[in-house]
């Protein structure tokens, strides 16, 4: 009797309730001996390392060859316990074993440096010394004054979204050269920010023979130094980064308008709607999800800005434009204070997914209440 292909193909339907049960109690028992072994290496590793158990390990590696072993246990034990969708589950194995080596293992390392004192300068070494680097933190003013800073860089997304979408409504708008200007508008983002900070920041703005300082004063203003007022200096930065950064808006704005149905916007007209009462009833509204992706994406740039600020003003005057991130950076180039620095960077991430968390539930939210 010939097989039908679904007869033939039965077989892979077949879940792990279809397989023995000792062979599925092998499996099971393969996964646990190997966590466990895993997890008892990395007791023992990071007993070694706090004192407690001194063994003179040298190094992590035997962490790593436990790790390998666990792998190929796991990969091992699904293919024993769940027979053919073991099979299948080989294909998401690996990038989530490549997830644990890339994020997992480094955060948990960089977790228990945070509670080192371990300054490269220093001939004593990495030595476990509690929550002093945190107490230390909490009393940092500068760490503050950088999160502060940071604060400040992220509203400015507010006025940058509004200037990316008035360049987007003219973009889309029936103008002359309009792909010239789109174009043009979209050769800012095509730069690095090291480089337009050395060509706008130490080139335009310097402020001796910049062409912006040049122009400053023709304009009547003596000393036009962009970077020794706080304020100037801040809002200089802001404007680098925007210059930057605004065709990004830009570009997921102007998508989201050419994506729009111009029916909806021919028949407000019809019925009488201006160009106000077109844009705030209809146009916004459609354009809110878009509109929210733009901005969350652009707040998590700012969360990370560093690069501009680095290589304008190291921070200055006095702070005023340092973030969280160049300060972290300063903490580990300048003073060696890799344990203190990590504690800096890992309180920074904890902050950073609470607050893209309810960012994104504030998102989430405003959606469904623009699309209801």
């Amino acid at each position: 009797m010939a097989s039908t292909p679904l007869a033939a193909g039965r077989h892979y339907k077949h879940g792990a309730e279809d397989l023995p049960a000792g062979r599925r109690a092998a499996g099971r028992l393969l996964i646990l001996l190997a966590t466990l072994g895993l997890a008892a290496v990395f007791v023992v590793q990071l007993l070694d390392r706090l004192g407690v158990l001194p063994l003179g390990l040298p190094n992590w590696r035997p962490l790593l060859y436990a790790y390998v072993l666990w792998a190929v246990a796991l990969c091992v034990g699904q293919v024993i316990l769940r027979g053919e969708q073991g099979r299948r589950a080989l294909f998401v194995l690996p990038a989530l074993l490549f997830t644990i080596s890339m994020v997992i293992f480094p955060t948990a390392f960089g977790l228990y440096i945070a509670f080192t004192d371990w300054n490269l300068s220093s001939f004593a070494g990495r030595q476990f010394n509690g929550l002093a680097n945190l107490k230390a933190l909490l009393q940092d003013a500068y760490f503050w004054n950088a999160l502060r800073n940071t604060v400040y860089y992220v509203l400015a997304v507010l006025v940058e979204y509004a200037l990316a979408f008035g360049l987007a409504l003219l973009l889309n708008a029936e103008i002359r050269a309009r792909r010239f200007f789109r174009i043009v508008f979209l050769l800012p983002f095509m730069l690095s920010p090291v480089a337009v900070s050395w060509m706008v920041g130490k080139s335009i703005m310097e402020y001796r023979f910049g062409p912006a300082a040049t122009l400053a004063r023709h304009l009547g203003w003596d000393r036009p130094a962009f970077f020794a007022d706080p304020v100037i200096a801040r809002l200089s930065i802001m404007a680098m980064d925007a210059w930057v950064t605004i065709p990004f808006v830009l570009i997921l704005l102007l998508a989201g308008l050419q994506a729009m149905p111009k029916e909806i916007t021919e028949a407000a007209k019809v019925d009488g709607a201006n160009g106000w009462q077109t844009f705030w009833r209809i146009t916004f509204p459609l354009m809110l999800p878009v509109s929210l992706t733009a901005i969350v994406l652009k707040i998590i740039f700012k969360l990370k800005l560093a690069d501009i600020v680095i290589n304008v003003t190291a921070g200055g005057p006095g702070g005023a434009t340092d973030t969280v991130t160049s300060f972290i950076y300063r903490e580990y180039r300048d003073r060696s204070n890799v344990g203190y620095g990590t504690m800096l960077a890992m309180f920074y991430l904890v902050l950073i997914i609470i607050f893209v968390i309810l960012l994104l539930k504030f998102a989430q939210r405003r959606m469904r209440q623009g699309l209801g």
